[in-house]
């Protein structure tokens, strides 16, 4: 159902029904995603996680914001065999920047299902949401994210499981529809000497990546009754700048910065057939294949699946299928994977 505004007695401003409602007084209430699965260890896997905060002023990201301000994040470490180090993966759930959380079940068992099949060590970030937080707070406290991962490099950071098992030569940023999204503006941010990240990204993993613009590409223009339900997000989210041809949410508009300055080795992105967002991940690829960037761009199409489909059935082969091709791209060298 496409959301609607609302001045009536109930005093709503704006509503998505059950997801979404915001009062205009200011208040938020939530009804997507709003769970929260305590920290644990599977008896299964063997995957252990646990809740860290990370103060955004300590990572220098937003000088803008209150020192008081904070990220938290839920760190997932595999089953250890040995003392090898592992790959790190830093994540940015889903959920079109203003729902859900990695404390929620949809991602926690997403990330302990990667965590294990791949055996990498990840950080999956809470970043500040819409309305209450509009972009770019999602950006600058996922970049505060990434400094604060990045600053366990020399094995003295604050963070005993990075330090003792994360392999900082081979780092990766994934994430989810939204989550995508942040992923390849991390990895722009990343390619600018100027911003002093510490430690070089080997690769991002972009799944279902959420980008879009103003005039409708491929199944967009066949059912703008779809399209329509989602173009409100952006200006929702990002009021200050609600042109969806921004580079933030448009990387392939006229006028966006090159992709040549995406700062990684490797792309691997991940469509879904039903996806409404499909022809944008395979225009992003497109893209990035011409702009002059150095690295491996990949790419990975799920037959008869829709948008996150995997998030809901963890236990059915295409979403198995998904995760061994990340733990593929997670734990592979520069050579291209077969497509």
């Amino acid at each position: 159902m496409e959301p609607h505004s609302n001045s009536s007695k109930s005093e709503v401003a704006f509503e998505w029904p059950s997801i979404i409602r915001v009062y205009k007084d200011g208040r938020v209430e939530r009804f997507f995603e709003t769970d929260v699965v305590p920290p644990s260890t599977d008896p299964e896997t063997g995957v252990s996680c646990k809740d860290v905060t990370i103060p955004v002023a300590a990572a220098a990201a937003a000088p803008s914001k209150p020192s008081s301000h904070v990220v938290s994040a839920r760190l997932f470490l595999p089953k250890l065999a040995d003392s090898r180090k592992l790959p790190l993966l830093i994540y940015f759930h889903g959920g079109g920047f203003f729902v859900s959380s990695p404390f929620s079940a949809v991602y926690h068992n997403y990330l302990k299902a990667v965590v294990a099949e791949a055996n990498v060590i990840a950080v999956s970030v809470n970043y500040g949401k819409a309305p209450e937080h509009p972009i770019p707070a999602a950006y600058e406290d996922s970049w505060a994210a990434i400094q604060w991962a990045a600053s366990h490099r020399d094995g003295d950071g604050p963070e005993a499981w990075l330090n003792e098992h994360a392999d900082f030569g081979r780092v990766f940023l994934s994430g989810e529809s939204a989550g995508a999204n942040i992923a390849h503006n991390m990895a722009m941010v990343a390619g600018k000497p100027e911003r002093g990240l510490n430690i070089r990204l080997l690769g991002v993993a972009l799944v279902h990546p959420y980008f879009w613009g103003s005039s409708p590409i491929g199944p967009e223009a066949l059912h703008p009754d779809k399209r329509a339900e989602l173009d409100w997000i952006w200006p929702f989210v990002c009021p200050s700048t609600p042109d969806s041809d921004e580079p933030w949410i448009n990387p392939m508009a006229d006028g966006a910065p090159r992709l040549a300055g995406l700062g990684c080795r490797r792309v691997l992105v991940c469509v879904a057939e039903k996806d409404l967002l499909r022809d944008r991940g395979r225009l992003y690829r497109e893209v990035l294949g011409g702009s002059g960037w150095a690295g491996v761009a990949e790419m990975m199409e799920t037959e008869g699946e829709g948008h996150a489909f995997h998030l809901y059935d963890l236990g059915g082969e295409k979403a198995k299928d998904l995760i061994r091709r990340l733990a593929t791209f997670f734990n592979g060298d520069m050579s291209p994977l077969m497509s």
